[in-house]
């Protein structure tokens, strides 16, 4: 199934970003305690994204579907630069990331099933430890990006979401992730429209571009380990 492997290749590639980007700010972060975090967020979204990768070829890789070519959101091409830009990957685009998690793990697929139970305690850490953030840092202008691109990444109504879920392989469909998104970050998404039409449904961005020279060169120190074998 070419628009399951694409979610599932998709999500594996924002992990592996995130986790990278989660580990940059690992002695640049406000506080000892948030240092930690960071670190420890890192390490389980790389694992995860492991996990994610290990799963691809228990799916089938359909022919000419893995160009090399990475399906993340804009917000990952570059580091950040601001304490604000961690929180609102935190507290929301990884949250994103957690509810597709959840559907896949509800869903009918057994591989996904499976291996990606284990992840959702550690995902429910990554979101109490994101709005606890976002009471204390202002970081508005972060957050409503960090959810246009979320909600840009779960993509369109009537589209391969809505088909996964009617086939069984997503317990939900975008209405409702959208909803359990509103939930877990405890606030309404920004109402501005989404130019669907120049929606990409394999990166899952509207945006143009791609990750940044420096990125790309430090993901390849990680691209041998991505199709390991996986226990699970």
């Amino acid at each position: 199934d070419l628009s399951l492997y694409s979610l599932v290749k998709s999500l594996a590639d924002n992990k592996q970003l995130l986790g990278m980007r989660y580990a940059e700010w690992c002695i640049a972060a406000p506080s000892l305690e948030a240092d930690i975090a960071a670190a420890a967020m890192g390490l389980d979204d790389i694992g995860h994204s492991r996990v994610l990768y290990g799963s691809l070829r228990e799916l089938g890789t359909p022919d000419g579907s893995d160009d090399g070519s990475y399906g993340n959101v804009p917000y990952l091409d570059r580091p950040w630069t601001d304490w604000t830009e961690f929180v609102a990957a935190n507290a929301v685009l990884d949250s994103a990331f957690s509810v597709v998690i959840e559907a896949l793990a509800n869903g009918n697929v057994e591989v996904l099933r499976s291996r990606l139970r284990k992840m959702l305690q550690e995902e429910r850490y990554h979101y109490l430890h994101g709005r606890s953030w976002m009471h204390e840092a202002k970081a508005d202008a972060a957050i409503e990006r960090a959810w246009r691109e979320s909600l840009e990444w779960i993509g369109p109504e009537q589209a391969d979401v809505d088909q996964l879920n009617a086939d069984g392989k997503l317990a939900y469909g975008v209405r409702e992730l959208r909803r359990m998104l509103e939930e877990r970050v405890g606030g309404k998404s920004p109402q501005r429209a989404i130019d669907w039409k120049a929606w990409d449904p394999v990166r899952r961005r509207t945006a143009p571009g791609g990750i940044d020279p420096a990125t790309l060169e430090m993901l390849q120190g990680l691209a041998e380990k991505r199709y390991m074998p996986t226990s699970g």
